[in-house]
């Protein structure tokens, strides 16, 4: 039985970004000094690192679509996605892939996918539809009228009852259009319009507020709150901030893009407002530079710290 890794799937996606890298060739200095950086900044990123590289030397000796999708599909988000999965679950665990009930990660073979920064749409049939966010995963049923989110956000508009499950309960639609965020310990559903059945942990099913969003766990289930600005503009391809902290902001973005986009603290409080578009984060940054008194500091690529003006 594998251990389960003391690192998060955010810190894996880092890993295997820099495997990727290496495989494709030496890296410059400047890719060096930023790898380096990146082990250094926390022993988490070390031992993914440490733990990344052993699973990779036994990848090869292990027979499974799994793991020759890691290992001999292109610089893709297929062979990204089986390398995170294999990290995380360990080469041994490829065997068992196909078995997502008990599978703690969202399953490769999801029915719908978007990689990280783009949106899909799914049509479900008689003018209802679902939307995927950015790194998203679903498994949809339409004979069922089942969707169950294995990760990230989705947006569902529909005339015809749906039930949505997500890792801490279930959702019964009927006529309603909604958006449903899967976080690694609770999830966030904004209801815009319609009716909605939330039942989570047993319990009795409750009736969500129109025009509210709230978060629940398997135990509790959070207070009604206003829908913020930005509640579901990401269909849309934009990020609505209105006077949203700085930080906060650059979580969101980064969503959207590969590596590290990192906010210093000193900055991180500072407020903006504005409409941005989602398939623009270089450009987002740029306009950062121009509102805010912030300098973006762009190691690589993927390697981007934003910071106080000097």
């Amino acid at each position: 039985m594998n251990r389960a890794p003391d690192f998060s799937s955010q810190v894996a996606e880092q890993a295997v970004h820099w495997l990727m890298e290496m495989q494709q060739g030496a890296l410059s200095p400047r890719q060096q000094m930023a790898m380096q950086q990146w082990l250094d900044a926390h022993s988490e990123h070390r031992r993914a690192w440490e733990h990344i590289q052993r699973v990779n030397q036994r990848l090869r000796g292990v027979s499974s679509p799994l793991a020759h999708a890691a290992l001999n599909a292109p610089k893709s988000a297929s062979r990204r996605h089986a390398l995170k999965l294999l990290l995380i679950l360990g080469a041994g665990s490829a065997a068992t892939w196909g078995m997502r009930e008990h599978n703690p990660l969202p399953s490769l073979l999801a029915d719908y996918r978007s990689p990280v920064g783009q949106r899909r749409k799914v049509a479900l049939g008689a003018g209802d539809q679902l939307h995927l966010n950015t790194a998203s995963a679903a498994d949809v049923r339409i004979d069922q009228r089942l969707i169950r989110l294995l990760e990230g956000e989705m947006s569902l508009t529909a005339s015809h009852a749906f039930e949505v499950r997500t890792a801490q309960g279930m959702l019964r639609t009927q006529g309603a259009r909604l958006n449903v965020r899967q976080f690694a310990d609770r999830t966030q559903v904004a209801l815009f319009e319609g009716r909605v059945e939330l039942t989570a942990d047993g319990r009795a099913p409750m009736l969500l507020p129109v025009a509210r969003q709230l978060s629940f766990t398997a135990t509790a289930v959070g207070e009604a709150k206003p829908l913020d600005a930005n509640s579901g503009a990401w269909v849309d391809g934009m990020l609505v901030a209105a006077h949203m902290r700085l930080g906060d902001f650059l979580d969101e973005v980064g969503r959207y893009r590969r590596g590290q986009l990192k906010c210093d603290r000193n900055v991180a409080d500072l407020l903006l407002s504005g409409t941005y578009p989602l398939d623009e984060s270089e450009r987002i940054l740029d306009l950062l530079e121009i509102s805010l008194p912030v300098k973006v500091k762009r190691f690589t690529r993927y390697w981007v710290t934003v910071e106080a003006r000097v």
